[in-house]
């Protein structure tokens, strides 16, 4: 049976998100649409320990309300699990607190955006040309909702895209290895319901959710990023000859050392 894309599930959507239209993994699904035909699972990082790395298709990390820089057990446990994934080069895409997992697993450093909270639609800058952006302009219009970021960039990375509010919108971590800041997965009226449910704090903030409000959007072409991430990078992947078993291929897994 084909290998399936699994959704690494970090946090839960806000409760009336929840109710009305169901988990972070149901709400990727339909973002990823007809961009992929295969199967999907789902596992729970917080409760469970990471699969076998080379088990998917392709893995998409959820967002959280959680914080990286907690640094709690499981954060730490899926992060050592996450750079065997890349390791691997199997497709690998974080989102928002999963961006910053991966960024923190990676090498680099993640703490509270200098710059303050991002909730909205925001506008997108293009910083080049990568698949992900295949057939958007040079900027466009993402959901977003956040408090940290990734201040220090691990090895390597790529930076592709950036906001007013956040220079890391979208990384480049490795080949087949990306991450967003911004949610694609995300339409108008689940950004809605994240303002209405964070109204007491924007207020104490100084945050006007009215008037965000008025601008929040459907934001179609930055769930197009998700879609050309299956599109272009879990595909070129899959049409890869598969390496034949050697004599050594038998090696125990692990994470490598020069991730330790």
């Amino acid at each position: 049976m084909a290998k399936p894309v699994m959704v690494v599930t970090t946090g839960d959507p806000v409760p009336r998100v929840a109710e009305e239209r169901g988990d972070f993994a149901r709400l990727i699904e339909e973002a990823i649409g007809t961009a992929w035909d295969g199967r999907f699972d789902a596992f729970d990082a917080r409760h469970l320990p990471g699969p076998d790395p080379e088990g998917a298709a392709a893995y998409v990390i959820t967002g959280s309300a959680a914080h990286v820089q907690d640094r709690e057990p499981w954060v730490v446990r899926t992060e050592a699990w996450l750079r065997c994934v890349v390791t691997a080069g199997v497709p690998t895409l974080g989102i928002c607190f999963g961006h910053q997992l991966l960024a923190q697993a990676l090498g680099g450093e993640v703490h509270r955006n200098p710059r303050g909270r991002e909730i909205g639609t925001v506008e997108i800058e293009r910083l080049g040309d990568d698949p992900l952006f295949d057939g958007l302009p040079p900027r466009f219009g993402a959901n977003a909702t956040h408090l940290d970021s990734v201040l220090r960039l691990p090895p390597g990375t790529v930076v592709l895209a950036r906001s007013s509010l956040e220079h890391h919108q979208a990384l480049r971590f490795a080949p087949a290895c990306y991450g967003v800041q911004f949610h694609p997965e995300i339409d108008g009226q689940v950004m809605q319901r994240y303002l209405e449910a964070r109204r007491e704090v924007l207020k104490a903030e100084s945050i006007d959710a009215d008037a965000l409000m008025a601008t929040v959007g459907d934001a179609p072409e930055g769930r197009r990023v998700i879609e050309n991430f299956f599109r272009h990078v879990v595909a070129h992947r899959a049409a890869l000859p598969r390496p034949q078993p050697g004599p050594q291929s038998a090696e125990p897994r692990g994470t490598p050392d020069r991730f330790r």
